[in-house]
């Protein structure tokens, strides 16, 4: 592809006052997916701007003092025109680029990463990425991947997919956008729309101090914006591949040190087969230009990605093979020079065929004794399929109505869906088996413990979108409005366990013959047996957002402006019956800014801004709380193992009290959440100044302060309910009427309405947090970002950040690291008052000291390099346990620990045993500091010019090139068992406490070629 040749000639100018923004800091202007350009002129000049990638052509008249405005630009190359001056700059997304034409030797200079001025109309955090950037560098193609470029972001944890955690937020916690449509899959939050690299043109990364024009989230944005048809037809072709024979073998094992592990067969904590196999193949096709010369533009692109796998655990194996063809067509309609159309549709779907082998049976289902860790497939075969569909359609116009107000309107569309197709109908007679710590055994298929109704629709979210902005720039103001309304709706089938029950087999270890409370129960050294029956049923969750928007952009002096809005915020959640169960309206969260430009030529900017940030209720609290969902477990002793489906065949008598949670009836609406619950919110302040120290390289400082306001979560206790009941002499009220789990602020008092008299009536009353013993939900957040940047100036450039940080509170967030734990707002961290116990301190996603750097150098006009540099301190880790028989609520209203914390059989609490066996209160962040990670990535190019202004690029990239192996994951939990650690002392340790279970992935390669014409 050519490139614009206004553009290069731009580049080769000299700059005399400087216009590059630093990369961990650029501001921009609070719109969707477009740029502005603004600046200075001659006293009511005529002013033309000309997008020279389509021909489309604006004049403007600047105001009486020679300042003018020009909003809602696609990205792209621009000429600016006024009295003979003339300038090429290019707008990019989300950014304001100053253009000055009343002095004739200042220079608009463009440069490879930013590519705007120090913008000093606005105080947003953010950074811009450009489809040809990222390729030259040794980063993922995928927006998180990218995204992990900007400072002050880190890595979440692998299980949850290492999404970005932004200044201290959870992973969940951050919005995502295409081409100015919210794309964010609110069901968890932890996943999103992915466009196809191949279609991305930039991709916009918010940090913080986002306009009023975005909200629902507390943590970053991700912006992106596709490629789009210009006048001149463009093509490219392109390939990917990586493959494990490429990639340096994993040789980290570490071996438990339990010797009931050893015995079993369990004998490593980590361990990858060197059997293990993988391979990825991508290849795209991409096509852009005129349909119609200056009018009616055109991209597209079709994309297939084929993996294969072959992967070999303990007692099983799999096959893996996926095919997920993608293809995106973008349109343009200039309906004339004020007046624009634009539509994107993407469709990602695809399938995915697994084979798993069971070990335990023979090809012919016998039960057998199995291979450990074989490095072939065998055992019975399951074929399994799961076909996904994905699709994303919007429509966008965009109006100049007048020199002064410009109007945009959007509406939008996204589905995704999936459903499992299985030809042996798994699970539908043999029971769930668990033993030796794993899901294995017996008939049913190991990787389906719980199998879905059959009746149900595909698994599936679904988001209708709808917004209007406005911007009218008046005198020394610019007045923006809009409105935007989202309607998601989340279908979740019912599950139940495989052939109706699970048994999962213990072995005896505490010599008084203990088992759920009991004493002499089951002999030192025997077997016994969990029961466990669960069911939950289907339904579609409907969740309506919407928000207003105001904001002032006043430029109170020649050199500053101030910068102030308000957004207005509604959560509308519903149940399965489409009732409304937690329903906000008129949330006001004010921003506001200031922007001082020091000099008055934007070569030094000082800044801040105050905001307040309100973030969604997650559908899957929807779905989790709203509909009914039971499950009961009882212990017994027994006798004998069915040869087929290893279920017990004779139960002995039911030892200690049944542990009951939920019920089959759906809970009633009105009980489902506090009824003066406050949405979760986060206030914000950031300070700073950028700097252009030379033509060539610029400085930024900015520190940042984060708080949580309101923290929602749900809460899962019914004794304090029930104990406040009692003292108010409500003697006939039924603790089994209270729902599982409720939404509350914790450490707020709770407003619920409750059936106190028994006789189906409610009643809202408030009832004193000591009742519930809930530490307040806090989250702090601290840090001090200084950067450095030299651009790219055609033969090396880097930027290079520092960061301090400081992430406390009793909360991590909407997902809790430490248990990888993805139920988003509804954690174990306040479901019981006791597992609040000690849990202020350092959250799992504060990394104190961050650098990172980026760059590349041109080695000649054929070969560049590209490297990306990150160490990061270690994350803090916990002493994980089981709450003690002493704490208030260990036992539920009926005296057993159904309905209680000691009910709960995952260490879920900051009360761990000590080396004596007692249990002890810790807090959270007491444990292990992991060590420090570090990478260093690199990239080899060759680049060859071919005849009619084609490239071939040939790409050689290696992550991690050191092959450094640091530990990134440990054991968290002391405690072996919940049946162990019931003792006054002497309890049983956890022997592989503060083991490594998880380390930064070893050296990988993958291969790319590009050619484009």
């Amino acid at each position: 592809m050519t490139q614009s040749k206004f553009f290069t000639q731009g580049l080769q100018r000299k700059a005399i006052s400087v216009a590059i923004g630093l990369c961990f800091a650029g501001f921009a202007h609070a719109q969707n997916a477009d740029g502005t350009i603004f600046g200075h002129a001659k006293a009511k000049a005529q002013i033309q701007i000309i997008n020279l990638e389509n021909g489309t052509s604006r004049t403007i008249e600047a105001g009486k003092d020679g300042d003018f405005t020009v909003p809602r630009l696609p990205t792209g190359f621009y000429k600016v025109i006024s009295g003979g001056v003339t300038r090429e700059v290019q707008v990019v997304i989300g950014t304001g680029t100053e253009v000055r034409l009343d002095d004739v030797q200042t220079v608009t200079v463009t440069s490879s990463r930013i590519r705007s001025a120090i913008d000093v109309s606005s105080a947003e955090s953010n950074v811009v990425y450009t489809n040809k950037q990222v390729i030259a560098l040794p980063v993922g193609q995928d927006a998180t991947s990218i995204a992990l470029l900007a400072p002050g972001t880190v890595k979440g944890v692998g299980g949850f997919g290492g999404l970005a955690s932004f200044g201290g937020s959870s992973v969940a916690e951050n919005g995502y956008y295409i081409n100015g449509f919210d794309v964010t899959n609110i069901r968890k939050m932890m996943t999103f729309f992915s466009l196809p690299f191949e279609a991305l043109n930039e991709q916009q990364v918010k940090t913080g101090g986002y306009g009023v024009e975005f909200g629902r989230s507390m943590g970053g944005i991700i912006n992106s914006t596709t490629k789009r048809g210009t006048n001149e037809w463009k093509f490219g072709v392109t390939a990917s591949y990586t493959s494990s024979s490429l990639n340096t073998k994993d040789d980290k094992v570490v071996i438990s040190r339990e010797p009931e592990d050893i015995k079993n067969g369990n004998k490593y904590v980590y361990y990858t087969n060197p059997a293990n196999r993988g391979s990825g193949l991508n290849t795209s096709v991409t096509a852009g230009g005129p349909i119609i010369k200056d009018k009616l533009f055109m991209f597209g692109m079709l994309q297939a990605n084929r993996t294969n796998s072959d992967g070999y655990g303990n007692t099983g194996s799999s096959h893996f093979q996926n095919n997920s063809p993608q293809g995106l067509l973008k349109l343009d309609w200039q309906i004339s020079d004020d007046h624009r159309l634009e539509f994107t549709g993407i469709d990602a779907g695809g399938k995915s065929n697994s084979i798993g082998y069971n070990a335990y049976l023979d090809a012919n289902g016998n039960q057998v004794d199995p291979v450990h860790y074989s490095q072939t497939h065998i055992g019975k075969a399951t074929p399994t399929s799961l076909e996904y569909k994905n699709h994303f359609e919007v429509l966008k116009y965009t109006g100049y109505l007048t020199d002064n107000l410009t109007l945009s309107a959007q509406i939008g569309r996204t589905q995704n869906s999936s459903r499992f197709i299985d030809p042996q109908a798994f699970g539908s007679e043999c029971p769930a088996i668990f033993f030796n710590n794993a899901w294995q055994g017996g008939c049913f298929d190991p990787n389906h413990p719980t199998v879905r109704d059959l009746k149900a629709p595909d698994d599936g979210d679904s988001r209708k979108g709808k917004r209007l902005d406005l911007e009218y720039n008046i005198g020394g103001h610019t007045l923006r409005a809009g409105y935007d309304s989202q309607k998601f709706v989340s279908t979740n089938a019912g599950y139940t366990y495989s052939g109706g029950v699970y048994y999962r087999y213990y072995d005896q270890t505490n010599r008084d013959g203990s088992v759920n409370g009991v004493p002499n129960a089951v002999p030192y050294g025997s077997e016994y047996v969990r029961v466990r029956h669960y069911q939950t049923t289907t339904g579609a969750y409907e969740v309506i957002n919407n928000a207003w928007y105001l904001e002032d952009n006043w430029k109170v002096a020649k050199n500053v402006v101030l910068i102030g809005g308000l957004r207005s915020e509604a959560f509308n959640n519903k149940n399965a019956d489409g009732v409304s169960f937690l329903k906000k309206d008129n949330l006001i969260a004010p921003r506001l800014g200031a922007v001082w430009d020091v000099n008055g030529d934007a070569s030094m900017k000082v800044y801040g801004n105050v905001g307040r940030y309100y973030i969604p209720v997650p559908s899957n609290i929807s779905v989790r709380a709203s509909n009914s969902e039971y499950m009961i477990g009882q212990f017994h002793s027994f006798t004998g193992k069915d040869p087929k489906t290893l279920a017990p065949i004779t139960l002995g008598p039911q030892i200690g009290s049944s542990i009951i949670t939920g019920s089959l009836q759906a809970p009633n609406p009105a009980t489902l959440a506090d009824t003066d619950l406050k949405p979760m919110s986060q206030d914000e302040l950031i300070l700073g100044f950028q700097k252009a120290l030379t033509k060539d390289w610029t400085i930024g400082v900015k520190a940042v302060y984060r708080k949580v306001q309101n923290g929602m979560d749900d809460y899962c206790s019914s004794g304090g309910i029930a104990q406040w009941a009692t003292d108010n002499g409500y003697t006939k009220f039924n603790p089994g009427t209270i729902p599982t789990c409720m939404m509350v602020n914790p450490g707020n008092d709770l407003n619920l309405a409750l059936d106190l008299n028994n006789d189906g009536k409610m009643q809202t009353v408030r009832i004193p947090n000591n009742y519930l013993g809930l530490a307040k939900y806090t989250r702090n957040h601290k840090a001090l970002e200084i950067g450095l940047e030299h651009p790219f100036d055609g033969k090396w450039g880097v930027q290079g950040a520092y960061t301090w940080s400081r992430t406390e509170g009793t909360a991590e967030g909407f997902v809790q690291s430490d248990l990888q734990q993805d139920d988003a707002a509804g954690s174990q961290d306040f479901d019981f008052g006791s597992f609040t116990h000690g849990a202020y301190g350092r959250t799992a996603n504060d990394r104190t000291h961050h650098i990172k750097l980026n760059g590349n150098y041109a080695i000649n006009d054929n070969f560049r390099l590209g490297g990306v540099f990150d160490a990061a301190s270690g994350r803090p880790t916990s002493c994980l346990g089981y709450v003690p028989p002493t704490v208030k609520d260990f036992y539920g209203p009926n005296g057993s620990t159904a309905g209680g914390s000691g009910g709960y059989t995952s260490g879920s609490s900051y009360y761990c045993l000590n080396e004596q066996g007692v249990t002890t209160l810790g807090h959270r962040g007491s444990g292990k500091l992991l060590p420090w990670t570090t990478f260093f990535n690199l990239d080899l190019s060759y680049i060859k010019k071919l005849a009619n202004n084609s490239t071939l690029t040939l790409q050689w990239k290696i992550y991690n090139l050191f092959n450094t192996r640091t530990v990134t994951e440990i054991a968290q939990n002391r405690d072996y068992s919940r049946q162990d650690t019931l003792q006054a002392s002497g309890n049983r340790l956890n022997l592989n406490y503060q083991i490594p279970t998880g380390f930064a992935p070893p050296r990988t390669m993958s291969l790319h070629a590009r050619y484009e014409f």
